[in-house]
This record gives C-alpha cells, structure tokens and sequence, in this order.
C-alpha cells in the first residue's frame, strides 16, 4: 500500500526540469494576449518559472503542473497590472473617441443610425478564427488602462472590486471605463468586421 502512495506521489511530483519545454510556449501564448507587449509577457514567464521554481515544495499535485503554473502567472500578470495601474491612466493611444452622446437619444434609446447590428457570426472554425483576430486587434486599440480593465473582467473573470482595488480605481470610473471600452469595441468591430 505504501508503495502506491509513493509512487501516486512521484507522479504528481512538480518537473523542474521539464518545465521550459513543456510549458513555455503555452504560457507565452496565454501572457501575450493580456500584457500586449512580447517582452513583458516573457519576463512574467520567467518571473513565473522562478516563483514555482522557489515554491515548487507548495506544489502539492491536486492539479497538473500546467493549472499550477498558469494560475501563478494569472497572479504574475495580476501585479503587473497593478504596478502598471498609475502609470495607465496617464497614457493614451490613437482611439477615435467615442461619445455616448453620438450613439444615445436624450432618453437613452439607440439613436437609429448607430443602433446594433448583429454580426452574423457563423458557428464554423474560420469564422470564427477570424472574428477573434479582429477582436483582438480592436482591443489592441484599446488605451492601457481601458484595455486592463476590459481583459481583467471578461478574460481572467476578476470581480469588479478586485479589479477596482488592484488597479486603485474607484467603482465609477471602473464602470465609466467599462461602458467605454465596450462601445470602442462594438464601433471597432462593426467597422472592421461586418
């Protein structure tokens, strides 16, 4: 009976050693889509590596080491948007401004012209596919910090007042800049993808 137990636990035994092969590319993949930037998204791989590498006795096997790695990552990406959170709210990218008041009558109601269309989307892979890359090339137009708010809340599903407090925003402008990134989004994608 021993033996099994040894042996269950050597195989879910965390593999240092193997862990660049085997993950790298993955958690690259999963850090470059919400950090936008290829550089920062390889220093949170390695900062990811070291940290399980420094805790890899926490490493108790009830997942595999894929999860254990990606959720300290989640938490890597997590800080960095935090440390990155001042800083956010001062830079600005080439976005046409959108304003509410040009997509609302006075009563709140869609103005005709700009009421929502539906996008057709198409249930095969292609389609799909494409439709992602447009997406995510609109959110690339997205200012920094709109962009974090946005990937934090429907990316990493975060809560509002974990966003708000890791972000040091307030619950108003977190909504503000809600409402606004998805109305960049919506104009974005019906100009580039209908």
């Amino acid at each position: 009976m021993e033996t099994n137990t040894a042996a269950g636990s050597e195989k879910n035994a965390a593999q240092p050693e193997h862990w660049v092969d085997r993950y790298a590319d993955y958690l690259f993949r999963f850090a470059i889509t919400r950090v936008r930037d290829a550089d920062t998204a390889q220093d949170l791989v390695q900062e990811t590596f070291l940290s399980a590498l420094e805790n890899v006795s926490g490493f108790e096997g009830r997942s595999t080491e894929a999860t254990w790695l990606t959720a300290i990552l989640k938490n890597k990406i997590i800080d960095w948007y935090r440390k990155q959170s001042s800083g956010l709210a001062n830079k600005t990218e080439s976005l046409e401004p959108v304003n509410s008041d040009d997509y609302f009558e006075a009563d709140g109601h869609w103005k005709n012209e700009h009421r929502p269309k539906a996008f057709g989307l198409a249930s095969d892979a292609v389609t799909g596919k494409e439709f992602t890359q447009v997406l995510q090339r609109c959110m690339q137009k997205l200012p920094p910090l709109w962009f974090a708010v946005f990937n934090l809340k429907h990316m990493e599903d975060e809560t509002s007042e974990n966003i708000c407090r890791n972000l040091r925003i307030t619950p108003a402008n977190f909504w503000v800049i809600m409402h606004r990134s998805k109305l960049n989004l919506r104009a974005c994608l019906q100009k580039n993808w209908l």
